[in-house]
């Protein structure tokens, strides 16, 4: 170049000069920018073909103990003390087959399939049922984040048999996959949620009538990988085509988390036990009451899930509608509380926000209007938080907001 400029650089691989793109010089040759981001993409790609993300996946971390678990439950979830510690017997013995079957794998010399010393652990998965809002999914989420396996969660409502226009069940453990990275050894760890199982049910007490012509279908599919089976998946996504190449996922070692409200199942109830409906219909004011307690298999079966199935899901735990003095605790004790994620909100913009006892309370008996549990609270706080979050940013008078009890009747009144 005149003047004693740099040289223009050519890149080796697709040949643009430096002029048109940033060229990093090398001994032998050079490379451009965009060839290095794409030679990183092809490498991401070829060790996730591999089933892993660029390493061996590490040994399954020491299984939290279910005090452990539960103390854990206990800083995000409210109440439920008898459900989180079924839950947390439940994982902790669902984690430690898995350490038992590692390490009878590591005396085999191969990879173990959950017997140890000649005694075989079962998967046990688990059937939550309860109202709407009262905390199903958010226990199976902060259960996987504790023990930091990869997460999927799917509706079962939107679930098709093979055939049907809609959402393959098998997506469910394409979405784990995805979640753990591309890391099938990872993924197999993981924890599936399948939210709204109760909506595939039959509709009458013959289970042999789904509520629709592919609810059994779904339910049959639904069974295969629940229990334990080898999912194709393909590597981008998509349908599936005889042509492509798939990556293979065992279903076995997985630990699936069904949910559900189940309404009506309390007549089920106590049509059996011979007691006065006590269940999460209505009781009479409008007013949900408390799921029934003592739930059976067979229960399950009369409401319209298919014998397999509930055979599957071992583990019954059921959850109690949330109270106002649940709600107003919701409101600021868990860790990612709805008062705590406000008040970090406005101090980013140095307003202090505070929330009177009383105001907190209204705030509960507005979200419990909304017969929507937990759900309903985020919907009253952000029509009461609204003009706050539009006035706050940029606004150098506003240093401090104090939310009363009238404030809140006035607003969400």
């Amino acid at each position: 170049m005149k003047g004693g400029g740099m040289k223009k650089l050519t890149c080796s691989f697709c040949g643009r000069s430096s002029n048109e793109v940033p060229v990093i010089p090398g001994a032998d040759g050079n490379i451009c920018v965009d060839c290095v981001r794409h030679a990183n993409e092809m490498v991401e790609r070829a060790e996730k073909a591999q089933g892993g993300s660029g390493g061996k996946t590490p040994p399954l971390p020491p299984t939290p103990s279910p005090k452990e678990i539960k103390s854990f439950l206990d800083q995000y979830v409210i109440g439920h003390d008898e459900v989180k510690k079924v839950l947390a017997v439940a994982v902790h013995n669902h984690y430690r087959r898995l350490e038992a079957s590692e390490a009878d794998g590591k005396k085999r010399g191969k990879a173990g399939g959950g017997a140890f010393d000649g005694v075989e652990i079962d998967k046990s998965n688990i059937l939550l049922i309860g109202p709407t809002g009262t905390g199903k999914t958010l226990l199976a989420r902060t259960l996987a984040k504790m023990l930091g396996v990869p997460f999927a969660i799917g509706d079962a409502t939107v679930l098709t048999q093979a055939g049907y226009v809609g959402e393959d069940v098998e997506n469910l453990v394409r979405y784990l996959l995805q979640n753990a990275n591309g890391d099938v050894e990872l993924a197999k760890r993981g924890i599936i949620y399948v939210d709204e199982i109760d909506k595939i049910a039959s509709t009458t007490d013959n289970v042999s009538i789904p509520r629709d012509v592919s609810g059994q279908g779904v339910l049959q599919a639904l069974l295969k990988i629940v229990e334990g089976t080898v999912c194709r998946i393909p590597p981008k996504g998509g349908r599936k085509h005889p042509d492509q190449e798939y990556i293979e996922v065992d279903t076995t070692n997985i630990l699936f988390i069904c949910g559900g409200a189940f309404v009506g199942l309390d007549r089920i109830v106590a049509s059996r036990t011979g007691h006065h409906a006590i269940g999460f219909g209505t009781d009479g004011g409008g007013k949900q009451a408390d799921a029934p307690a003592d739930v059976r298999p067979e229960d399950l079966v009369k409401f319209g899930l298919i014998p397999e199935f509930t055979g599957r899901l071992p583990i019954i735990t059921t959850m109690k509608d949330l109270s106002e003095d649940d709600l107003v605790r919701v409101l600021t004790e868990p860790k990612n509380s709805l008062v705590k994620q406000y008040q970090k909100l406005l101090s980013m913009d140095g307003v202090e926000l505070s929330f009177e006892p009383d105001a907190l309370r209204e705030l509960a008996k507005a979200a419990l209007s909304r017969k929507t549990g937990a759900r309903g609270l985020r919907a009253e706080m952000e029509r009461l938080m609204t003009d706050v979050m539009y006035e706050a940013p940029g606004n150098p008078k506003m240093k401090k907001v104090a939310v009363t009890a009238k404030m809140i009747r006035e607003r969400l009144g």
